[in-house]
């Protein structure tokens, strides 16, 4: 079973908050956690938009070294157009960034591990769990 991190886990984890992540973390292997693309996009982006940028871009850089990162290639763009067009006819779509992260999970048939329930429980066959 493969875990992807939502920018929210990670910001938790990055922050110190919600010790039951951090605890989480130290049972898995590296290898069954996943960073999708687009929530490493946001944590760069955050560090940047920082008022310490080189040192919140260390942190960052430092915390994704052990997991891989997994981009939006071809088979996500396919569950992306999928995933937004059953939103559009239900009339709830989501957020453009957590559309993707959503994508990258369900191509790689993991659980996103995120706060953010309300919104990801939305998508059909998306397994969602909550750390915090």
């Amino acid at each position: 079973m493969s875990y992807f991190l939502d920018t929210n886990t990670c910001i938790y984890f990055l922050k110190g908050l919600h010790a039951n992540i951090q605890k989480r973390l130290q049972t898995k292997k590296p290898q069954e956690i996943k960073i999708p693309a687009m929530v490493m996009a946001e944590l760069l982006f955050g560090a940047e938009h920082s008022k310490r940028v080189k040192q919140n871009r260390e942190t960052v850089t430092n915390f994704l070294v052990p997991y891989e990162i997994v981009p939006f290639d071809a088979t996500a763009a396919e569950m992306y157009a999928r995933i937004r067009s059953q939103l559009a006819s239900l009339g709830t779509p989501i957020g453009p960034n957590d559309l993707i992260v959503a994508a990258i999970v369900l191509a790689h048939q993991g659980t996103l591990v995120t706060n953010n329930q309300q919104e990801f429980k939305r998508i059909k066959r998306l397994r969602v769990t909550n750390w915090a």
